[in-house]
Parts: structure tokens; sequence; C-alpha cells
């Protein structure tokens, strides 16, 4: 049964205000779609060792992280948090896995310095041209490249590392969404995040930062934002990793900055 935003409304009441278990679990059922269809949007092709079930069932752990978390009060739609801790837990399961294959893997930290690199020597993020050049490739294997990096779901901006590429300390999107500690050291540390995060897509490319917009924040698939931007679908895979690992770069070398200024 659909409930109205009355109905919905109410749960949250019960449960927040009063601990109903029943409103809880109202509430799971309610949002269940959400993981449907965040695990869809996630992974387009599953490798041999996984079944989709498998990705549902990381996805309703999230789904209710994100129950248990939420506060009706923050002005942050419920929606849009919840689809970035299930995106996370289910990314999180994948990299668990660990069946993205290593050339795939290098090719992340060779595009990352090279992007880095380029921007710094022109003061500008790089056009895919300068740097085909720089990697002594074509366009068309730049592009492709890039479109099987995304595929393989090892960038997202659900978990853009914030230490460096191997280990570190992760930034979910979640975590910049809402946060519920009451450390105030943790508060500043979260609001610095936020900041960074806020700057870096800010500095993304037109086309990249749309493209950021429409997925995380809208819920568009990599389809639907292609009809938007008349563009194909491999095409957005190719913004949307693009707009990653330049993320990636400025949050490494920004978080950096701000721990060495501590």
């Amino acid at each position: 049964m659909t409930l109205s935003a009355q109905e919905v409304a109410t749960q949250w009441t019960r449960f927040k205000g009063r601990n109903d278990q029943r409103a809880r679990d109202t509430l799971i059922n309610h949002y269940a779609y959400l993981v449907k269809i965040t695990s869809g949007r996630v992974v387009t092709s599953l490798p041999p060792n996984l079944e989709r079930d498998d990705l549902v069932s990381a996805g309703v752990v999230g789904l209710i992280k994100a129950i248990d978390q939420f506060d009706p009060g923050r002005q942050v739609k419920f929606e849009t948090y919840a689809i970035a801790l299930i995106r996370g837990a289910i990314l999180e399961m994948l990299r668990e896995e660990d069946w993205v294959p290593r050339s795939i893997r290098d090719n992340v930290k060779n595009l990352e310095k090279t992007y880095h690199m380029l921007e710094v020597r022109f003061g500008r993020p790089a056009n895919e041209n300068e740097v085909a050049n720089e990697l002594g490739i074509t366009v068309d294997e730049l592009q492709q490249i890039l479109v099987n990096t995304s595929r393989s779901n090892i960038l997202s901006l659900d978990d853009v590392l914030v230490g460096s590429s191997d280990a570190g300390e992760s930034l979910h999107l979640g975590d910049v969404l809402h946060d519920e500690s009451s450390n105030i050291g943790h508060q500043v540390e979260q609001g610095e995040r936020k900041r960074m995060l806020t700057i870096g897509i800010d500095r993304l490319p037109d086309r990249e930062r749309l493209v950021v917009s429409l997925y995380y924040y809208e819920g568009l698939t990599f389809k639907e934002i292609g009809k938007v931007l008349t563009v194909s679908e491999s095409r957005v895979y190719q913004l949307h990793t693009q707009a990653v690992l330049r993320l990636r770069g400025y949050l490494q070398r920004d978080s950096a900055l701000f721990q060495s200024s501590s």
C-alpha cells in the first residue's frame, strides 16, 4: 500500500519520537523501492560470482541504516540521503568481492595523476584531447578507458577517497548530506569536507558538473541524463568518470592542505 505524504510524516514521528518499531518497519517497506531502483543503476553488468539479489541485500542494509540515522528535521530530502547510503552499501560489498581487474585499477591511478598534472600545468581542467596527447593515445582510446572504468563501478562520488588511492579515510556522499555526530571535532571535519566537496564540484567543467548533479542529487540514470544532454549513454559514462577523477584529486590535495594547517 502506498502511503500519502502525511502518512509518511506520521510514521517518521512515531518512529523517531516514540521509537515505534512498527512505524520503522512501515518506513522500510515504503522506501524499499529505492533499493531496487538504486541497485539497477549502480551495476549494469554483474561479475559471474554475484547475483542481483546480492546487490539488493546489500542495498537493504543501506536503506535500514538511512532510516535509523535520518533526522526528519534536517533540510535534507530523505530519498537523496537514502540513495547515497544504499549505493554506498552496494559499492562496499562489490569492493569486498574485489572483482575489478588490476588493469582498470592501474588506469584509474594513471588517469588521476594525469588530470592533476595537466590542471596544474594549464591552470584549468584539461580537456580530452590534452589528456589523450599526454598519455600518447587517441581520444577514442581515452573515451573507451573512461567507459570501462565507469562501468566497473570502481569510481563513485559516494566513496571518494580523501587519503591515498589505495588506503585512507573515505568521504561518503551520505556523510556530507547528514551527520548526527555530537562530537564537535568530527562536525568541524565533516563541515570542512562538505565545503571541499562543494568547491570541487564548482571547479568541474559545466557538463561534468551537470552530470554529477543529475546523477547523485536528482537520481537520474545515465541513460536519462543522456537524453537531457542529447548525448549517448556511453558519453555520460565518460563525463561521469572524468568528474570523479577530478574530484578525487581535488579532495585529496585539499584534504592534505587542511590537515597540514590544522
